[in-house]
């Protein structure tokens, strides 16, 4: 009896999964179709697309996800016009560079962008040029051309991800009217493609091997390919989606603008290529995907621009506000709302413990925090992309009101005082400095026979600077009862050390730093503000409002700036320096794809000196979004009291942060809390009131050590 359970249970769950994966002889059809129309963009029929169409688009372009996003203008007459005059008899473009070296912003790569945009008009019902016999033909002609001459690229990238992904698209398409030749030399391009890789790598690919899958008509590789898409679609893991709701990629790296961002913009669009189908994501996997977009995304995004921290290394040319509408753009494919252009509903503060991040959300203004630690990255570069950004997990503190305060700031930035970061003074970070290129300075330090002897220390110094070392402490943590909290990091690297926290509430942040040391003749700097010029900057003195005109260096105890609806209180002996000027500086030498070209801009720069081989100096100052001049003159911050700013812990009380205290411990010690002992046993962040005539812990975050 036992045996005939079994066997008929094994019957049931044979059965069971063969209605499970057995799919219907329309479904392969019905998968192209969805793919097809998805990738028809057509004229704008909503609001976002609206809005999208009001930026300006891109000349230069790298970023995939921006070249996705550009997919959906729809190809004007005037740019058809220029398509077609430099479109040559063999099939190529005049104003293509083929013999293009660049590892990233690879110029063949605009062949396969317009042989999709002659793909997407030939294929558009509603397009004039739908079926047109002169779109058709120049298409077969760039494909041929591509087939022929198979350019490649040195970035491994392109080959088996950009150029599959852009072409494929084009072939798929096509699809109905390739040759049997033409079928079996894009098949070619696509088995470029294989599947393998981790993270959002692995997801391009298996999406390149799908595209191949659908042109060969092979319902088995779909769904193979369908398995290895949804197999990412998963929570903890060393690479992808974090328990945190953040995003890794390359190692323990934040990438919620980089791979985390082609992630779920690549997760929203198969989502619909397998809608109706028996391929379609289960509802399991679909709530992972909307819960990284709730739960981590909705939360770096305000006013339709992405925060500075969140776009890992890829620092391009209105990168912001692209990557806002990508995420925007997904989730509207998930039916998720919460992105409008002007208002922000998400209010709060948020701390990514995988990640070492902390976002704040008033009703009114947003800040981040970036830091870094032993066990997570602060930033890369990567294929000439973040040439100088090796400061950024050292603290960033970024303000936003309308969430255009750093866009496009990128080349005008002094590197080496990015806002909220403590560092050393570096020249190679500064606008106007010669191209970086990793590959030309080490083929320069490997031959130096034609060089003078300052020519060689000078590629010796600039490729020393790009060999990024990481925070090597791994006492950095958040602690926020979602509301109000404290954020704080131990800095150790390269001969500097420095103790930072953050204390972040609705009304302002407060900053403070102390046992600051460099074994380096460097200046030690801390930037406390580095934004682009709205208004002028003004200094209270002597009873007066001053605009600051030129560098002015200011040594006293208080010292209050205003600039653009944001109050600066800086306390303390550490001289600061401000000033409001115009900048020269270059787009490529911050990013190696862009034409070197100088262009100016205005910018705002606030910072603290700590002077050379600083040996405990300390800083604190006060942050006040969304204000007024008339407000910061009469602040009072006399209900603000820091017990304690050394490198053993950091103690603070303030009336906005609650009746309590809030500690930020580096060792495990006995602290003295409202004259009373309080016992640390981890290093950590912690959240104290009184409990009658004892203390009690209201909330703790040992840090991850």
């Amino acid at each position: 009896m036992k045996n005939n359970v079994r066997l008929l249970v094994s019957f049931l769950l044979m059965t069971m999964s063969t209605v499970a994966f057995a799919t219907d002889s329309q479904d392969l059809t019905r998968l192209k179709k969805n793919y097809q129309s998805l990738l028809i963009a057509g004229e704008p029929n909503d609001s976002l697309k609206h809005d999208l169409m009001k930026v300006e688009p891109e000349v230069e372009v790298s970023d995939q996800v921006v070249v996705e996003l550009h997919q959906k203008y729809p190809t004007t007459e005037e740019k058809l016009s220029r398509i077609r005059s430099h479109f040559k008899a063999d099939g190529s473009w005049d104003d293509v560079n083929y013999a293009d070296k660049k590892r990233s912003g690879w110029e063949p790569k605009v062949h396969a962008d317009r042989l999709l945009e002659l793909a997407k008009l030939f294929a558009d019902p509603s397009s004039k040029y739908y079926q047109s016999k002169e779109i058709e033909a120049m298409i077969r002609r760039a494909m041929n051309y591509w087939f022929t001459t198979k350019p490649v690229c040195l970035n491994w990238w392109y080959n088996q991800i950009g150029i599959p992904r852009t072409m494929g698209s084009a072939f798929v398409l096509f699809d109905d009217y390739l040759t049997a030749e033409e079928r079996q030399a894009a098949v070619e391009v696509m088995q470029r493609a294989k599947f393998g890789m981790t993270g959002q790598n692995k997801v391009w690919l298996a999406g390149n091997v799908l595209m191949r899958a659908i042109l060969q008509r092979d319902e088995q590789l779909v769904r193979q390919a369908r398995d290895v898409i949804a197999s990412e679609i998963v929570t903890g893991q060393t690479e992808g989606i974090k328990n945190d709701w953040s995003f890794h990629q390359h190692g323990p790296q934040l990438q919620f603008g980089n791979y985390g961002l082609s992630f779920i913009s690549g997760m929203a669009f198969y989502y619909g290529v397998f809608k109706g189908t028996s391929f379609q994501f289960s509802d399991g996997q679909v709530d992972i995907l909307t819960s990284l977009i709730n739960k981590g995304y909705k939360w770096v995004i305000w006013n339709r621009r992405m925060d500075v921290s969140s776009l890992g290394r890829q620092f391009f040319h209105n990168t912001q506000l692209h990557k806002a509408y990508s995420l925007a753009f997904a989730s509207e494919a998930f039916g998720i709302g919460g992105f409008p252009r002007v208002g922000n509903p998400l209010v709060g503060q948020k701390h990514f413990d995988d990640s070492d991040y902390t976002v704040h959300r008033s009703k009114d203004w947003m800040a981040s925090i970036k830091m870094s630690s032993s066990r997570v990255k602060g930033s890369e570069l990567v294929n000439e992309d973040n040439l100088k950004g090796k400061f950024m997990g050292d603290g960033a503190t970024f303000f936003y009101q309308t969430g255009d305060e750093y866009r496009n700031i990128f080349p005008y930035w002094y590197w080496d005082r990015i806002p909220g970061v403590t560092s050393y003074e570096n020249p190679y970070y500064k606008p106007m400095s010669p191209g970086l290129n990793r590959d030309v300075l080490t083929s320069k330090v490997k031959h130096p026979q034609q060089l003078t002897t300052e020519q060689l220390a000078e590629a010796k110094a600039q490729l020393a600077s790009m060999n990024w070392s990481n925070n090597t402490s791994a006492k950095v943590g958040g602690l926020t009862d979602g509301k109000i909290g404290m954020s704080a990091m131990e800095i150790v690297r390269d001969g500097l050390t420095a103790y930072k926290a953050w204390l972040m509430t609705d009304d302002y942040v407060l900053c403070l730093g102390n046992g600051i040391r460099s074994d380096s003749t460097a200046l030690v700097y801390t930037g406390v503000e580095q934004c682009l010029q709205r208004g002028d900057l003004e200094m209270w003195q002597k009873n007066a409002w001053t605009p600051v005109t030129e560098e002015v260096t200011v040594e006293q105890q208080e010292v209050r700036f205003f600039h653009n609806h944001t109050a600066y209180i800086i306390m303390g002996q550490n001289p600061c320096v401000a000033m409001a000027e115009e900048r020269s500086a270059r787009w490529c030498d911050v990013m190696g794809m862009y034409t070197p070209e100088v262009q100016t801009n205005k910018v705002v720069d606030i910072h603290l000196l700590h002077g050379t081989q600083p040996c405990g100096a300390s800083y604190l100052y006060i942050v006040v979004p969304q204000t007024t001049k008339e407000a910061l003159r009469k602040m009072s911050f006399k209900d603000v009291k820091v017990v304690r700013n050394d490198e053993v812990a950091q103690i603070v009380m303030a009336k906005a942060a609650g009746k309590g205290c809030w500690i930020a411990a580096y060792e495990a010690t006995t602290l003295k809390v409202w004259g009373k002992a309080y016992e640390v046993k981890t290093p950590g962040i912690y959240y104290v009131e009184k409990d009658g005539k004892n203390l009690k812990t209201l909330l703790e975050k040992p840090f991850r050590l």
